[in-house]
């Protein structure tokens, strides 16, 4: 989110932007797709099937990059058609998401120990 408000800001140019945005897209990916597996394999239902969409958005949009792209954040292509909004709104979505699930297994943790 503060790479891409600096970006929005103009205080950083697109490519370094994207560049810093593109490295973390496959780490964010497999480690999404391990820990909806491992709910799954752990017969955690409710949490399998809240992170499952998230999952298979974020491996949706790894595959369907275009070819030519540097990657899921193009730096040519991050300021046309209001790609850069988009990609703020989907930031803010996931940080909503994630803390949601800092909370719930945060609970989850402490309601297993007492």
């Amino acid at each position: 989110i503060i790479t891409l408000s600096d970006l929005e800001c103009d205080y950083i140019n697109a490519r370094s932007c994207c560049s810093k945005l593109n490295k973390w897209v496959v780490p964010e990916v497999i480690g999404h797709a391990v820990v909806t597996v491992l709910m799954l394999i752990s017969l955690h239902w409710f949490i399998f099937l809240l992170n499952l969409p998230i999952a298979t958005w974020n491996i949706y949009r790894f595959i369907m990059v275009p070819s030519g792209n540097m990657g899921v954040f193009d730096p040519t292509e991050i300021h046309n058609r209001g790609q850069l909004k988009s990609h703020m709104k989907e930031a803010m979505i996931k940080l909503g998401f994630h803390l949601l699930c800092f909370f719930m297994y945060l609970y989850r943790l402490v309601s297993k120990i007492v």
